[in-house]
């Protein structure tokens, strides 16, 4: 078991202010794995400001200086990439080879992109008369969430360092410990003290108090849209910047050219991946009437090979077991059919859920409206394009999404029209540089590649 007894503040390990812990426990078997310390409003206070001291010396710093210890960072991470995958199976359940290959793997990506943009990013550029300034824009507190856990701090933490801005993260509470080893990465690649600091704790505790806190610049969570409304608030009022990468409810349009099986098949693998725990799972697979029924069919045989332990993991905690459960009760309640699957628990130990798809659902259902965030699948029949497009676009959020057609040019065409802040286009493939961000409630601002380094940025000009 990993008992860890303290904060990385200031470039040091230092215990924290008092003695609460947090339990980490493995979600396949329900083990206790480790402790880390539960971090107070006193251990934000002190992370603010040791990364508030550090500020102007970092911030000063030649973005090229900032590229080496990125690419230094980027290194350390890669050299202990297996005990990355390892240590997020043990405090997410994921599958090994999915935490090799997406939970170590894409923060690797990311992590170099930013070593290389902190390299080439036009910091200043000249507007006519005016020479236009891009500066940090100061203490970013980080709030991440647990269901990528490492690629959720990489995401936020590395544009931060590479724009010149310090960082103080909390992580999400069920999966802290990979985040102490990005910590470990941190030091090891020679960051310096208090560009980078690190406090464990809860989201009402240690969470609330960095959100509000004034020696705050900027706060960036990822999570829940109706804890997003809440740090929105607390930094509407304090005027501070405010990142927020939320929730949604993406949809997955097959139009009738496409190659249904193929379609089909990647639909059910996106949902299942990470047990469905994917703010941008395309959670609803929308096919035209025509095609309806053998997709039904599809999707079913599809999903039979997803079992759980094995291709599938656990959810997070008994909580979110317990939630999804319940959204399947509610999708019978409300009429639409189980084709798999079901509420039906699991034989023994762990926070299994058994891969469902739902066939018959309609639009204003519940399923169909609310982010589940579990391995469940809803199909909706269509009439025709403009009823699609109505469909796709008819919930709160707009985050992501795919569309599948007889050529490229047709699904772009008909991407167009989604009210979505990403669509892949007949299986297009995860883009490290490009933006990541949603419509409407899914959030504001967006990660990755120039457009995320920007979000930490604020400009100047100065006329000549």
């Amino acid at each position: 078991m990993k008992q860890h007894d303290a904060m990385y503040i200031d470039g040091s390990w230092r215990p924290a202010a008092g003695s609460d812990t947090i339990e980490v426990v493995n979600p396949a078997d329900e083990q206790v794995i480790g402790t880390v310390p539960a971090g107070s409003a006193a251990d934000v206070d002190a992370a603010v400001r040791a990364a508030r001291a550090a500020l102007p010396g970092w911030a000063a710093t030649p973005p090229e200086e900032r590229a080496d210890r990125l690419a230094a960072l980027h290194g350390r991470l890669t050299e202990r990439a297996e005990e990355i995958a390892a240590t997020v199976t043990a405090e997410l359940g994921s599958p090994l080879a999915f935490s090799t290959a997406v939970h170590a793997g894409v923060p690797l990506a990311v992590s170099a992109s930013y070593a290389e943009l902190a390299r080439t990013y036009a910091f200043e550029e000249k507007i006519g008369n005016s020479t236009v300034l891009h500066e940090p824009v100061g203490v970013v507190g980080a709030i991440t969430p647990w269901n990528y856990p490492l690629h959720q701090i990489v995401a936020k933490a590395a544009p931060a360092l590479a724009a010149g801005c310090t960082v103080v993260l909390k992580p999400a509470e069920d999966t802290p410990l990979v985040a102490q080893l990005f910590a470990e990465c941190v030091d090891e690649a020679g960051i310096p003290g208090g560009v980078f600091n690190l406090v464990t704790g809860l989201g009402p505790v240690a969470g609330q108090a960095l959100a509000g806190h004034d020696g705050v610049d900027l706060v960036s969570f990822t999570g829940s849209t109706a804890v997003g409304r809440r740090i929105g608030a607390l930094a509407g009022a304090a005027v501070k910047r405010v990142a927020l990468e939320l929730g949604g409810k993406s949809a997955n349009v097959i139009l009738p050219g496409a190659d249904l099986a193929k379609a089909v098949g990647v639909g059910v693998a996106n949902v299942m991946a990470n047990s469905g725990q994917t703010c941008s799972a395309w959670t609803r697979m929308l096919v035209h009437r025509d095609h309806y029924a053998e997709a039904v069919e599809l999707a079913a045989a599809a999903v039979a090979k997803y079992v759980p332990g094995e291709r599938v993991g656990p959810l997070v905690n008994a909580r979110q077991q317990s939630r999804v459960r319940g959204y399947i009760e509610q999708g019978i309640a409300q009429g639409a059919r189980v084709v798999a699957g079901g509420p039906e628990a699991v034989e023994g130990p762990g926070y299994y859920v058994r891969p469902t798809v739902f066939a018959d659902v309609t639009p204003e259902m519940t399923i169909a409206q609310e982010e589940i965030f579990g391995p469940v699948l809803t199909l909706l029949k269509y009439e025709d394009e403009d009823d699609a497009v109505r469909i796709a676009n008819g919930t709160v959020y707009g985050l992501a999404g795919a569309v599948w057609a007889g050529d490229d040019a047709e699904a772009a065409a008909f991407a167009r029209r989604l009210d979505t802040g990403q669509v892949d286009i007949n299986g297009g493939r995860f883009n490290p540089l490009a933006p990541f961000g949603g419509y409407k409630q899914s959030g504001v601002g967006r990660e990755l590649g120039p457009h995320g380094l920007a979000e930490y940025l604020q400009t100047k000009s100065l006329q000549f």
